[in-house]
Protein backbone atom coordinates (compact mmCIF):
# COMPACT_ATOMS: atom_id res chain seq x y z
CA UNK A 1 0.00 0.00 0.00
CA UNK A 2 3.23 2.27 0.08
CA UNK A 3 2.86 3.44 -3.32
CA UNK A 4 -0.79 5.16 -2.21
CA UNK A 5 -0.09 6.39 1.65
CA UNK A 6 -1.28 9.84 0.44
CA UNK A 7 -4.31 8.02 -0.83
CA UNK A 8 -5.44 5.86 2.07
CA UNK A 9 -9.01 8.00 1.90
CA UNK A 10 -10.17 6.40 -1.30
CA UNK A 11 -7.88 3.52 -1.85
CA UNK A 12 -7.94 0.15 -0.49
CA UNK A 13 -5.61 -2.91 -0.93
CA UNK A 14 -6.61 -6.50 -1.73
CA UNK A 15 -10.25 -5.26 -2.43
CA UNK A 16 -12.67 -8.28 -2.72
CA UNK A 17 -14.51 -7.41 -6.47
CA UNK A 18 -16.73 -10.14 -6.31
CA UNK A 19 -19.55 -7.99 -4.39
CA UNK A 20 -18.99 -5.13 -7.32
CA UNK A 21 -19.96 -7.21 -10.44
CA UNK A 22 -23.32 -9.22 -11.35
CA UNK A 23 -21.72 -12.03 -11.59
CA UNK A 24 -20.59 -11.98 -7.45
CA UNK A 25 -17.09 -13.93 -8.77
CA UNK A 26 -13.34 -13.30 -8.71
CA UNK A 27 -10.93 -12.54 -6.32
CA UNK A 28 -9.34 -8.90 -5.33
CA UNK A 29 -8.24 -5.89 -7.31
CA UNK A 30 -4.87 -5.19 -5.53
CA UNK A 31 -6.26 -1.59 -5.38
CA UNK A 32 -9.11 -0.29 -4.90
CA UNK A 33 -9.70 3.53 -5.82
CA UNK A 34 -13.24 5.32 -5.05
CA UNK A 35 -12.24 9.01 -6.16
CA UNK A 36 -14.50 11.74 -4.83
CA UNK A 37 -14.05 13.95 -7.69
CA UNK A 38 -11.98 14.50 -10.31
CA UNK A 39 -8.99 16.09 -8.45
CA UNK A 40 -8.48 12.55 -6.61
CA UNK A 41 -8.90 10.86 -9.83
CA UNK A 42 -6.24 12.41 -11.62
CA UNK A 43 -3.78 11.92 -8.74
CA UNK A 44 -4.43 8.31 -8.54
CA UNK A 45 -4.13 7.87 -12.41
CA UNK A 46 -1.03 9.52 -12.15
CA UNK A 47 0.98 7.97 -9.38
CA UNK A 48 -0.32 4.42 -11.27
CA UNK A 49 1.97 5.80 -14.15
CA UNK A 50 4.32 6.59 -11.94
CA UNK A 51 4.59 3.11 -10.51
CA UNK A 52 3.81 1.66 -13.78
CA UNK A 53 0.44 -0.44 -12.63
CA UNK A 54 -2.28 -1.03 -14.82
CA UNK A 55 -5.61 0.60 -14.37
CA UNK A 56 -9.22 -0.65 -14.61
CA UNK A 57 -12.51 1.24 -14.75
CA UNK A 58 -15.43 -0.61 -12.89
CA UNK A 59 -18.87 1.25 -13.38
CA UNK A 60 -21.68 -0.95 -12.80
CA UNK A 61 -20.48 -4.59 -13.12
CA UNK A 62 -22.78 -5.92 -15.11
CA UNK A 63 -20.30 -6.48 -18.06
CA UNK A 64 -17.03 -7.60 -15.93
CA UNK A 65 -16.08 -11.37 -14.92
CA UNK A 66 -13.10 -11.03 -12.56
CA UNK A 67 -10.37 -14.10 -12.67
CA UNK A 68 -10.20 -16.47 -9.20
CA UNK A 69 -6.83 -15.22 -8.79
CA UNK A 70 -8.19 -11.65 -8.90
CA UNK A 71 -6.32 -8.35 -10.56
CA UNK A 72 -2.98 -7.02 -10.11
CA UNK A 73 -4.25 -3.75 -10.78
CA UNK A 74 -5.90 -0.28 -9.59
CA UNK A 75 -9.28 -0.68 -9.96
CA UNK A 76 -10.93 2.77 -10.08
CA UNK A 77 -14.54 2.81 -8.73
CA UNK A 78 -16.51 5.56 -10.67
CA UNK A 79 -19.62 5.79 -7.74
CA UNK A 80 -19.07 9.19 -6.78
CA UNK A 81 -21.89 11.66 -6.70
CA UNK A 82 -19.79 13.99 -8.66
CA UNK A 83 -19.43 11.30 -11.19
CA UNK A 84 -23.06 10.84 -11.60
CA UNK A 85 -24.54 13.85 -12.36
CA UNK A 86 -27.42 14.15 -14.50
CA UNK A 87 -29.65 17.56 -15.51
CA UNK A 88 -32.15 17.95 -17.99
CA UNK A 89 -32.56 21.47 -20.03
CA UNK A 90 -35.11 21.86 -22.75
CA UNK A 91 -34.39 18.34 -25.29
CA UNK A 92 -30.98 18.00 -23.59
CA UNK A 93 -29.45 16.03 -21.62
CA UNK A 94 -26.08 16.14 -19.67
CA UNK A 95 -25.04 12.40 -17.62
CA UNK A 96 -22.09 11.75 -15.78
CA UNK A 97 -20.67 8.48 -16.70
CA UNK A 98 -21.18 6.96 -13.16
CA UNK A 99 -24.80 7.23 -13.54
CA UNK A 100 -27.03 4.12 -13.68
CA UNK A 101 -28.48 3.32 -17.21
CA UNK A 102 -31.93 3.08 -15.40
CA UNK A 103 -31.87 6.01 -13.76
CA UNK A 104 -31.00 8.03 -17.19
CA UNK A 105 -34.15 6.14 -18.92
CA UNK A 106 -36.30 6.79 -16.22
CA UNK A 107 -35.34 10.75 -15.25
CA UNK A 108 -35.11 11.53 -19.47
CA UNK A 109 -39.00 9.63 -19.63
CA UNK A 110 -40.61 11.76 -16.72
CA UNK A 111 -39.23 14.88 -18.14
CA UNK A 112 -41.12 14.38 -21.58
CA UNK A 113 -38.12 12.76 -23.41
CA UNK A 114 -38.35 9.84 -25.86
CA UNK A 115 -35.78 7.49 -27.43
CA UNK A 116 -33.93 5.94 -24.57
CA UNK A 117 -36.63 3.92 -23.71
CA UNK A 118 -35.31 1.50 -26.34
CA UNK A 119 -32.89 0.70 -23.76
CA UNK A 120 -34.75 -0.67 -21.10
CA UNK A 121 -33.70 -3.27 -19.42
CA UNK A 122 -30.32 -2.94 -19.91
CA UNK A 123 -28.09 -2.86 -17.29
CA UNK A 124 -24.66 -0.71 -15.81
CA UNK A 125 -23.72 2.37 -16.10
CA UNK A 126 -24.09 5.54 -18.86
CA UNK A 127 -20.04 4.91 -18.95
CA UNK A 128 -20.52 1.45 -20.42
CA UNK A 129 -23.29 1.98 -22.57
CA UNK A 130 -21.24 4.81 -24.44
CA UNK A 131 -18.52 2.35 -24.70
CA UNK A 132 -20.49 -0.38 -25.79
CA UNK A 133 -22.79 1.34 -27.69
CA UNK A 134 -25.60 -0.37 -26.03
CA UNK A 135 -28.68 -1.06 -27.48
CA UNK A 136 -30.79 -3.91 -29.46
CA UNK A 137 -32.89 -4.05 -32.60
CA UNK A 138 -35.47 -1.06 -31.67
CA UNK A 139 -31.88 1.65 -31.08
CA UNK A 140 -28.87 1.97 -29.36
CA UNK A 141 -27.58 5.14 -27.24
CA UNK A 142 -24.90 6.35 -30.05
CA UNK A 143 -27.51 7.93 -32.14
CA UNK A 144 -28.38 10.30 -29.44
CA UNK A 145 -25.05 11.27 -28.20
CA UNK A 146 -23.93 15.07 -28.95
CA UNK A 147 -20.66 15.27 -27.22
CA UNK A 148 -18.75 13.42 -24.75
CA UNK A 149 -16.34 14.69 -22.19
CA UNK A 150 -12.89 12.26 -21.38
CA UNK A 151 -9.90 11.68 -19.72
CA UNK A 152 -7.69 11.25 -22.14
CA UNK A 153 -3.92 9.08 -21.94
CA UNK A 154 -2.58 12.39 -20.77
CA UNK A 155 -5.00 12.80 -17.96
CA UNK A 156 -6.02 16.05 -20.03
CA UNK A 157 -10.07 16.30 -20.37
CA UNK A 158 -11.30 16.45 -23.36
CA UNK A 159 -14.22 17.22 -25.17
CA UNK A 160 -15.42 14.64 -28.03
CA UNK A 161 -17.85 16.28 -30.77
CA UNK A 162 -20.61 14.53 -32.53
CA UNK A 163 -18.84 14.34 -35.27
CA UNK A 164 -15.52 12.68 -33.93
CA UNK A 165 -17.38 10.03 -32.53
CA UNK A 166 -18.22 6.71 -34.48
CA UNK A 167 -20.81 4.41 -32.80
CA UNK A 168 -21.21 0.87 -34.51
CA UNK A 169 -23.04 -1.99 -33.08
CA UNK A 170 -22.17 -3.00 -29.49
CA UNK A 171 -18.93 -0.45 -29.95
CA UNK A 172 -17.84 2.68 -30.43
CA UNK A 173 -14.36 4.42 -30.65
CA UNK A 174 -14.30 5.74 -27.50
CA UNK A 175 -11.09 4.46 -26.57
CA UNK A 176 -9.84 6.97 -24.06
CA UNK A 177 -9.03 5.60 -20.43
CA UNK A 178 -12.07 7.42 -18.67
CA UNK A 179 -15.35 8.03 -19.82
CA UNK A 180 -16.49 11.44 -17.79
CA UNK A 181 -19.85 12.68 -19.11
CA UNK A 182 -22.25 12.72 -22.43
CA UNK A 183 -25.10 14.79 -23.72
CA UNK A 184 -27.33 13.63 -25.59
CA UNK A 185 -30.12 15.26 -27.37
CA UNK A 186 -33.81 13.38 -27.32
CA UNK A 187 -37.16 13.92 -28.74
CA UNK A 188 -39.85 15.76 -27.03
CA UNK A 189 -43.72 13.45 -26.26
CA UNK A 190 -45.72 13.21 -23.99
CA UNK A 191 -44.46 11.86 -20.92
CA UNK A 192 -47.26 8.58 -19.88
CA UNK A 193 -46.73 7.49 -24.05
CA UNK A 194 -42.93 6.71 -23.08
CA UNK A 195 -43.21 5.24 -19.48
CA UNK A 196 -46.01 3.27 -21.34
CA UNK A 197 -43.42 1.89 -23.75
CA UNK A 198 -40.79 2.04 -21.04
CA UNK A 199 -43.32 -0.76 -19.31
CA UNK A 200 -44.02 -2.76 -22.22
CA UNK A 201 -40.60 -3.34 -23.20
CA UNK A 202 -39.63 -4.53 -19.26
CA UNK A 203 -42.17 -6.63 -19.46
CA UNK A 204 -40.99 -8.40 -22.65
CA UNK A 205 -37.31 -8.53 -21.19
CA UNK A 206 -37.78 -9.70 -17.84
CA UNK A 207 -40.20 -12.86 -19.49
CA UNK A 208 -37.03 -13.82 -21.80
CA UNK A 209 -33.79 -12.93 -19.48
CA UNK A 210 -32.90 -14.73 -16.18
CA UNK A 211 -34.56 -13.38 -12.40
CA UNK A 212 -33.15 -11.10 -11.11
CA UNK A 213 -31.93 -12.78 -8.20
CA UNK A 214 -29.45 -14.90 -10.18
CA UNK A 215 -25.80 -14.15 -10.59
CA UNK A 216 -25.19 -13.72 -13.89
CA UNK A 217 -24.68 -11.70 -17.22
CA UNK A 218 -25.23 -11.68 -21.32
CA UNK A 219 -21.51 -13.19 -22.56
CA UNK A 220 -21.81 -12.57 -26.29
CA UNK A 221 -22.32 -9.80 -29.15
CA UNK A 222 -24.44 -10.71 -31.62
CA UNK A 223 -22.62 -11.80 -35.09
CA UNK A 224 -25.13 -10.22 -36.79
CA UNK A 225 -28.12 -7.57 -36.53
CA UNK A 226 -30.49 -10.59 -37.60
CA UNK A 227 -28.33 -14.03 -36.29
CA UNK A 228 -28.13 -13.76 -32.61
CA UNK A 229 -26.30 -15.07 -30.23
CA UNK A 230 -28.81 -16.68 -28.12
CA UNK A 231 -30.28 -17.81 -31.05
CA UNK A 232 -27.26 -19.93 -32.23
CA UNK A 233 -26.45 -21.15 -28.54
CA UNK A 234 -30.26 -22.41 -28.14
CA UNK A 235 -30.08 -24.07 -31.98
CA UNK A 236 -26.61 -25.49 -30.27
CA UNK A 237 -28.45 -27.56 -27.94
CA UNK A 238 -27.06 -25.60 -25.12
CA UNK A 239 -29.55 -24.30 -22.90
CA UNK A 240 -29.10 -25.56 -19.28
CA UNK A 241 -25.50 -26.93 -20.60
CA UNK A 242 -23.14 -26.91 -17.15
CA UNK A 243 -19.26 -26.43 -16.53
CA UNK A 244 -19.27 -26.75 -12.42
CA UNK A 245 -21.33 -24.35 -11.08
CA UNK A 246 -22.13 -22.60 -13.99
CA UNK A 247 -24.96 -22.88 -16.29
CA UNK A 248 -26.40 -21.61 -19.56
CA UNK A 249 -29.67 -20.25 -18.66
CA UNK A 250 -32.81 -21.81 -19.47
CA UNK A 251 -34.15 -18.63 -20.24
CA UNK A 252 -32.10 -16.72 -22.96
CA UNK A 253 -29.61 -18.42 -24.51
CA UNK A 254 -26.65 -15.98 -23.79
CA UNK A 255 -26.86 -15.58 -20.05
CA UNK A 256 -24.18 -17.83 -18.00
CA UNK A 257 -25.76 -17.76 -14.34
CA UNK A 258 -23.48 -18.03 -11.98
CA UNK A 259 -24.69 -20.73 -8.91
CA UNK A 260 -23.60 -20.31 -5.24
CA UNK A 261 -20.47 -21.72 -5.35
CA UNK A 262 -19.40 -21.54 -8.25
CA UNK A 263 -15.79 -20.27 -9.67
CA UNK A 264 -14.70 -18.06 -12.06
CA UNK A 265 -13.17 -20.87 -14.04
CA UNK A 266 -16.54 -22.46 -14.34
CA UNK A 267 -17.88 -19.93 -16.30
CA UNK A 268 -14.74 -19.63 -18.42
CA UNK A 269 -14.68 -23.20 -19.38
CA UNK A 270 -18.44 -22.98 -20.06
CA UNK A 271 -17.61 -19.78 -22.46
CA UNK A 272 -15.01 -21.97 -24.21
CA UNK A 273 -17.39 -25.09 -24.38
CA UNK A 274 -20.30 -22.38 -26.05
CA UNK A 275 -17.62 -20.92 -28.48
CA UNK A 276 -16.25 -24.24 -29.84
CA UNK A 277 -19.83 -25.95 -30.50
CA UNK A 278 -21.11 -22.46 -31.98
CA UNK A 279 -18.23 -22.29 -34.01
CA UNK A 280 -18.57 -26.11 -35.47
CA UNK A 281 -22.20 -26.47 -35.78
CA UNK A 282 -22.39 -23.23 -37.91
CA UNK A 283 -19.21 -21.75 -38.81
CA UNK A 284 -19.66 -18.45 -36.21
CA UNK A 285 -16.68 -17.11 -34.05
CA UNK A 286 -18.46 -15.51 -30.93
CA UNK A 287 -17.24 -12.27 -29.88
CA UNK A 288 -17.14 -11.54 -26.29
CA UNK A 289 -18.87 -9.07 -24.68
CA UNK A 290 -18.46 -9.04 -21.29
CA UNK A 291 -14.52 -8.20 -20.01
CA UNK A 292 -12.71 -10.53 -18.37
CA UNK A 293 -9.95 -9.37 -15.90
Amino acid sequence: MQAFDDFRGFVQTEETLAPHTWFRLGGPAAYLARPRNLDELLGVMKRCRDEALPIKILGGGSNILVRDEGVNALVIHLESPAFADLSIEDDRVHVGAATPLTALISQSARAGLSGLEVLTGIPGTVGGALRGNAGGRQGAIGSFVRRVTVLDSADSVQVREHDDLDFTPSASNLDEPVILSADLALGREDPEAVVRRMRRLWILKKENQPYGHQSTGCIFKNPTPDITAGMLIEQAGLKGARQGGAEVSDRHANFVIAEPGAKSDDVLRLIDMIRQRVWQRFGYELELQIQIW
